[in-house]
């Protein structure tokens, strides 16, 4: 935890194919452990969104031993898989959070006191990352396939950033129109959108920059004005590769 300034990377992005691997770390997953300052990252991987299913979990540490990085499991079904949750996460320097449902996600945080416990991590220099529920889970809300097929609102997420946030903003049709039509009615704030492959660093609520592991990706800021919205698409800058740690 050298990296004391609270910092939040919110992705679209993050895993990749991997050679030997069902899934490897990708260049975004890999600069959110550089974002920590830590010689050797140690990586907490929170499936929550997914029901703590164990075949990703397994990937992950399989994916983080080609990495040289360990990854440790955050786990709520049956029961939580460690007794002091705020000192598990404070234990690790950087938390990556998995896609899925983001609205049994916050629902399941706060039944156990999770919320509580990222704040506080996220004030003491754990970096907190992660990829579609991974992303929106940090914000004030953003567009959800959690209710139904067809996407909805969600406004409750933990509002560490007070922006609403918008996923996988190329690859899924309706999430660009619903995503600016909920900023310009005023049922979602200003906020941030990322295609597939981008991500957006925080640095406390600032937004310090938007970052690209795949090549003409990009990232916007979506902000209401009269009864619409204006889209900017933010300065993208390409991840280089970053090897294994072995």
């Amino acid at each position: 935890m050298s990296d004391t300034e609270p910092t939040i990377l919110a992705t679209s992005g993050g895993l990749i194919r991997g050679a030997r691997t069902e899934v490897a770390f990708g260049p975004m997953l890999n600069y959110a452990l550089e974002l920590s300052g830590a010689a050797r990252p140690s990586l907490l991987y929170v499936g929550t969104a997914m029901g703590d299913e164990s075949a990703s979990g397994l990937r992950m540490i399989e994916a983080g031993r080609v990495e040289g990085i360990t990854v440790d499991l955050l786990k709520l079904f049956p029961m939580p898989n460690v007794d002091d949750l705020v000192g598990w996460v404070l234990a690790h320097d950087v938390v990556w959070v998995g896609g899925g449902s983001v609205a049994n996600l916050l629902a399941l945080w706060r039944l156990h006191g999770l919320d509580h416990a990222f704040e506080h991590a996220w004030h003491h220099g754990v970096v907190l990352a992660g990829v579609s529920a991974g992303s929106l889970c940090w914000h004030y809300g953003g567009t959800t396939d959690s209710f139904t097929p067809q996407l909805s609102p969600i406004t409750n997420g933990l509002g560490l950033l007070p922006y609403s946030n918008g996923v996988h903003y190329d690859s899924e049709p309706r999430r660009r129109p619903l995503f600016r039509q909920l900023i310009a009615e005023g049922r979602l704030p200003d906020g941030y959108a990322t295609e597939d492959g981008t991500g957006l660093v925080f640095k406390g609520t600032r937004l310090l920059e938007a970052v690209s592991e795949v090549s003409g990706k990009q990232a916007y800021q979506v902000a209401r004005h009269d009864d619409t919205t204006i889209e900017e698409p933010l300065p993208t800058r390409l991840l280089s590769v970053t090897h294994a740690r072995r």
